[in-house]
């Protein structure tokens, strides 16, 4: 039985850690009538990327979820110290020994076409994203909502899905088992509502650009065609809490280069950038300066299916010991990156009796360690077990700065294995995105951001069935634990992160993936930009709250 679609509620662990500004409380200070705030309050912000959707049953990506999260409101957010603040709920009873939740809502709540948003709303964008026609990579989130797996599997009608509206303003939902942290999924924007008039009548063009969607969060989304390299995020006059958001617009630009972002600020024309390589360097005594470890990563996936050599195990091993992740964040990146030890990186989570942290717990040193030698040694065994004599692939990466100098970097490491010859193909990342999606590669760079810190958000990516294991590597005994951690033990703590951590050592010693670095997102951030909340394990940005001061 399928982990994943039986037990994914317990994904949501540690949704806390999502710490986004709570809009529960209302604020009767005005941007321009308090001594502290800018009369301008207006913020110019940068992106690496493009925005790929602002529909929430489509998007996979942080840059998507942190509009969502801006743009759009749900029952709950978290506040600073990741405890959930009622937003679009106003009070909930938790019955049926924790398997039935009822949420009153808030009356005064409109979306930007001037229509309430109610329950029904909740009941249409959930039942919108586990409809199977929808094709959510992300629809398993659900399934700990009765019914959800086999609605999602067109074995049960979308109305049997366990979530009712019970009035108009009152919003009933049933569960499989307890989960006590729903209400912490909850402040996701995938669990947030949907306006079905506006669906209905966009049609597939839904989300796609800024004309084409409504907003009921602090934010709306303007000045986006679904592939401009711009866009605004203006205050949403009919936000029930507008009181309490201070910046009028946020103005995004898409520049690739950090060189060209780094210009930018330094000619006042933004008020953020990140910084690569020797920039990082050049400022770490530049009072806007501030560095940032997220817990994203970046790996390097060897597709199966388009690449055969792929499938034995001593060229996945021989790829990976060819290459010296040190090297790679020291000398290419020296942006503070940081090494992989493994696939699941530092931050996301400590063993419950001994304190230990995941990362390092579950290392694998052959995995991730440089040893020419040895990966030669590897590779001929491969060749000999596949009747292999060369590899010829493609690794396909973004069009970033960072992306283009760590694919060099990886292309000239494995270039010294005999018989192999890589080539680099550069993609915008939004192209890439759906490149992977439908594992049309040789190898890739695949990024990784967690919604929460806990392993089973890195580890559930290789199960067998996963919409996001494009490299089609599969294990039965990694299946099997990770089945094991969620199912038999999910409420005995130390029992569960063994079965976790044995789960990490399977897929490293297995070589499923290629861990590389975890990357740190050090920026230019100018000092009288004031609150926003970052966080390092989840949707990063809340806007919310922002403000300029004088």
């Amino acid at each position: 039985m399928s982990y994943r679609k039986t037990t994914t509620y317990l994904i949501v662990s540690a949704l806390s850690l999502l710490a986004l500004a709570g809009c529960g409380t209302q604020t009767t200070s005005k941007a321009t009538g308090n001594s502290k705030y800018a009369a301008k309050q207006e913020l110019n912000w940068t992106e690496s990327s493009e925005l790929a959707t602002a529909d929430l049953s489509k998007a996979t990506d942080t840059l998507s979820f942190t509009v969502l999260q801006n743009t759009q409101e749900g029952l709950y957010r978290l506040d600073k110290s990741g405890t959930p603040q009622n937003a679009l709920a106003t009070s909930t009873k938790v019955t049926n020994g924790g398997k039935t939740y009822t949420f009153n809502l808030r009356k005064n709540a409109k979306w930007t076409n001037g229509q309430p948003v109610t329950a029904k709303d909740f009941v249409y964008s959930w039942q919108r994203t586990v409809n199977p026609k929808t094709a959510s990579q992300d629809a398993f989130y659900l399934f700990q909502v009765k019914n959800a797996e086999a609605v999602n599997a067109g074995k049960k009608p979308l109305s049997a899905l366990g979530i009712k509206a019970t009035g108009k303003y009152q919003l009933t939902v049933n569960l499989t088992k307890p989960v006590s942290y729903f209400k912490k999924l909850l402040a996701w924007p995938l669990f947030y509502p949907l306006n079905q008039k506006a669906v209905d009548h966009y049609g597939k063009l839904y989300g796609t650009r800024s004309d084409k969607t409504v907003y009921n969060g602090p934010f709306k989304l303007t000045k986006w065609n679904g592939t401009s390299k711009s866009w605004t995020l203006a205050k949403n006059a009919h936000y029930w809490d507008r009181s309490a958001v201070h910046l009028t617009k946020i103005n995004e630009v898409v520049t690739t280069s950090t060189t060209t972002s780094y210009n930018l600020f330094n000619a006042k024309k933004t008020d953020e950038t990140l910084l690569s390589g020797q920039q990082v360097k050049n400022n770490l005594n530049n009072e806007n300066f501030v560095k940032r470890l997220p817990t994203g990563t970046q790996r390097l996936d060897l597709n199966e299916k388009t690449v055969k050599a792929f499938k034995n195990v001593k060229v996945r091993q021989a790829f990976s010991a060819a290459i010296d992740r040190n090297q790679l964040v020291k000398n290419v990146l020296q942006d503070g990156s940081v090494a992989s030890t493994g696939f699941v990186p530092a931050g996301m989570g400590n063993n419950p009796k001994t304190g230990e942290d995941f990362s390092k717990e579950a290392a694998v040193k052959s995995a991730t360690s440089y040893d020419l030698k040895r990966a030669k040694k590897l590779l001929a065994q491969g060749y000999q077990a596949t009747g292999t004599k060369a590899i010829n692939a493609t690794l396909s990466v973004a069009d970033t700065d960072a992306a283009k100098q760590a694919a060099e970097f990886i292309q000239s490491a494995l270039n010294k294995l005999p018989g192999v010859k890589i080539t680099i193909k550069t993609v915008p990342y939004v192209q890439l995105i759906t490149q992977q999606h439908n594992s049309n590669y040789d190898l890739t760079f695949s990024g990784w951001q967690s919604v929460f810190a806990d392993p089973i958000n890195f580890l559930d990516v290789y199960e067998a069935d996963s919409s996001y294991n494009t490299a089609s590597w599969k294990n039965a005994q990694f299946d099997k634990l990770l089945d094991e951690s969620e199912n038999q033990y999910g409420n005995q703590p130390a029992k569960r992160w063994a079965k976790l951590v044995a789960a990490e050592k399977v897929l490293l010693k297995d070589q499923g993936t290629i861990p590389l670095y975890q990357s740190a997102k050090s920026q230019l951030l100018r000092t009288n930009v004031k609150n926003i909340i970052y966080n390092p394990a989840g949707v990063p940005y809340d806007f919310k709250t922002t403000y300029i001061a004088k």
